[in-house]
């Protein structure tokens, strides 16, 4: 069942089995905010198990352009439209978030990013190709973050 991210009053709704749970809803609810902001876009996800279509575009994607096999479970995703961008974000259980944004214009902007929750290890399959840079966060404290532009065509 969907649920609209309260960037106000954080939940783990959801993500429950995570052991970074609370630094998690936190940056999930740093998302919700800055779509609320900037785009007036209610974020809301879903289960994984509920979206597939959106957990296997952005495993996909990470696999054709970096051969990066994400080894932690999924546990919610959600996809839309936004501002001329197609988005696409899931939040796995070990704290990581991953989103794609990709623009409906040829040439625009088209790119992953990754975001670690507070507390959790960069993951192995990460570790040895990207550097994070790091984010303070009222809401979900120190974010590392790093991405990569996408070259293909999805």
């Amino acid at each position: 069942m969907p649920y609209i991210v309260d960037f106000e009053n954080v939940s783990t709704v959801g993500l429950e089995s995570s052991p970074v749970a609370e630094a998690l809803a936190g940056l999930r609810a740093n998302e919700g905010r800055y779509y609320r902001n900037k785009y007036d876009h209610a974020f809301t996800v879903s289960p994984a198990s509920e979206v597939p279509e959106v957990v296997e575009r952005v495993s996909r994607i990470l696999k054709d352009e970096r051969d990066i096999v994400i080894s932690s479970r999924p546990l919610e995703a959600t996809a839309f439209e936004v501002d001329g961008l197609r988005m696409a974000y899931v939040f796995y259980e070990s704290g990581l978030s991953i989103n794609v944004m990709y623009s409906i214009d040829a040439g625009g902007k088209r790119a992953v990013g990754f975001k670690l929750a507070e507390g959790m290890e960069i993951p192995e399959e990460l570790a040895s190709r990207f550097k994070f840079a790091r984010q303070k966060s009222k809401l979900a404290g120190v974010i590392r973050g790093s991405f990569f532009v996408i070259k293909g065509e999805y």
